[in-house]
């Protein structure tokens, strides 16, 4: 039995023991969550979050339970289990994709070097050192990229911008080994490719003698709501090489896998190279593979994407009618970003208010996070049993942050100091919205304080990060 610690010990702990690369949300003032049922997360004082973020969910322990009590052993050993569920999954795919290579990480494979490389969300982070065989495509962003949705093509325009990179490796002497992407950019800022894209970007990348590799990790499983696997929203004339999928996969169960065609698992083959996994396939993370299939289909969880998700969307579009700040809605079923701005003709990504946004909805007991280039996109990927219920009592509470806050920024022009005072000065957004914070808190812990009486108190916070 694990000893209970307080939530500051915890966080003590975790800071001496785990390394500082380990992130935890809301670092500031971060949750201590104990258990969890469906959507909803609790806290060590037994207080309820709605989660809106937690996209590794579907609903599964008995599964787990009964076949842990019989067996787990590695897939070397015949088992009933691991070719059931290779069965299962491959009857959601297209026909070519037939051949499974399962694996025991949930998702992040990606903390390879090898594969470090080759994602700029990861090596921009870094020493930002672009390997000379990668290749960094444009992202069809149609809001806030190059070719935005007056283009009268833009599909075909960020297509050429791939082309281009393939024509300019070969008159470099090089070849193309892959293309790789997410069905729908998830951390990249939830951007929705255009209709078209992808079939054309597999058409110069085989030309090139290249595969296509679709990242579902994040919004495979039934998300999307109209297909069980977003890449298939492009069309039935579109079909990947390869498809990685996890995190949903087991419902936070350590789970994944590679799916490619039959010619690709061949030729790897032939090439001597033996595939082993210890935990991959096991019998246990089969069980639960199949508990969540069963899930999904027996709930309707696709089709409450769709429901729930059809329903969300049409409550954020009228809170972007409403709010200045919101500067686009864009997705698909129960994958959905918020974009914030702080001018909606430039379109100017508004980083600090983001971040403002999803503290102040955590005191609301509403999870969300933000993602995107500029971390300014509010990213909604919460549990498929949400229900419209959860997407009303969300957006209610994001309205309200949202409207004190643009009555606050209403004057962010303005010098937050007295003209009278001889230190007058115009503060950043971040600094604004630092002291709309403390004064909140000051005007219910000392309602006498003045704030505007001592100008080096006022300057002397405007380097730090904002507070909620």
């Amino acid at each position: 039995m694990c000893e209970l610690y307080s939530k500051r010990d915890t966080l003590a702990l975790r800071g001496k023991h785990i390394g500082p690369s380990c992130k935890v949300f809301f670092a500031a003032d971060p949750i201590k969550i104990v258990r969890a049922q469906r959507q909803y997360m609790f806290d060590e004082k037994g207080e309820q979050y709605l989660d809106c973020i937690n996209n590794v969910a579907h609903e599964v322990v008995k599964a787990a339970l009964k076949q842990m009590e019989l067996l787990n052993t590695n897939s070397r050993f015949l088992h009933d289990n691991i070719v059931e569920y290779a069965k299962r999954l491959s009857a959601t795919l297209p026909e070519k994709l037939s051949v499974c290579y399962f694996t025991n990480s949930g998702a992040y494979h990606g903390h390879l070097s090898s594969l470090i490389e080759i994602s700029p969300y990861k090596f921009r982070k870094g020493k930002d050192v672009k390997k000379e065989f990668v290749h960094v495509a444009p992202v069809p962003d149609t809001y806030r990229g190059k070719y935005r949705e007056d283009h009268a093509d833009p599909a075909s325009a960020y297509a050429d911008e791939v082309k281009k990179i393939i024509e300019e490796a070969h008159n470099s002497g090089r070849k193309i080994a892959a293309f790789i992407a997410e069905s729908m950019q998830s951390c990249g800022g939830q951007i929705i490719p255009p209709a078209g894209y992808f079939q054309k970007v597999a058409e110069y990348v085989h030309g090139a003698g290249g595969v296509f590799i679709a990242d579902e990790v994040q919004v495979g499983f039934g998300r999307v709501g109209t297909h069980f696997w977003s890449f298939q929203m492009h069309g039935k004339d579109f079909v990947p090489d390869i498809i990685t999928m996890g995190k949903p996969m087991g419902n936070g169960h350590p789970m994944a896998c590679v799916v490619t065609t039959k010619e690709i698992a061949e030729a790897f083959s032939s090439s001597g190279m033996e595939y082993f996994n210890t935990f991959g396939g096991n019998p246990v993370s089969c069980a639960v593979g199949l508990a969540v299939l069963d899930i999904i289909e027996n709930e309707d969880l696709q089709g409450n994407a769709t429901r729930v998700g059809n329903y969300l969307t049409e409550l954020l579009n009228k809170q972007k009618a409403k709010h200045t700040l919101i500067g686009d809605i864009r997705g698909i079923g129960l994958f959905i970003g918020i974009d914030l701005v702080k001018d909606p003709q430039k379109r100017t990504p508004a980083t600090a208010e983001a971040q403002h946004v999803i503290y102040k909805m955590k005191e609301k007991r509403v999870l969300l996070s933000a993602d995107g280039p500029h971390r300014n996109v509010l990213k909604i990927k919460p549990p498929m049993c949400f229900t419209e219920e959860d997407a009303k009592f969300m957006v209610d509470q994001l309205d309200g942050i949202l409207t004190v806050l643009e009555e606050a920024l209403g004057a962010k022009t303005e010098s937050v100091i007295s003209e009278t005072t001889p230190c007058k000065i115009e503060m950043p957004m971040e600094a604004h919205l630092e002291l709309l914070n403390d004064s909140i808190t000051d005007s219910k812990e000392n309602p006498s304080r003045k704030r505007n009486g001592v100008c080096t108190d006022k300057h002397s916070r405007l380097s730090k990060r904002l507070k909620t």
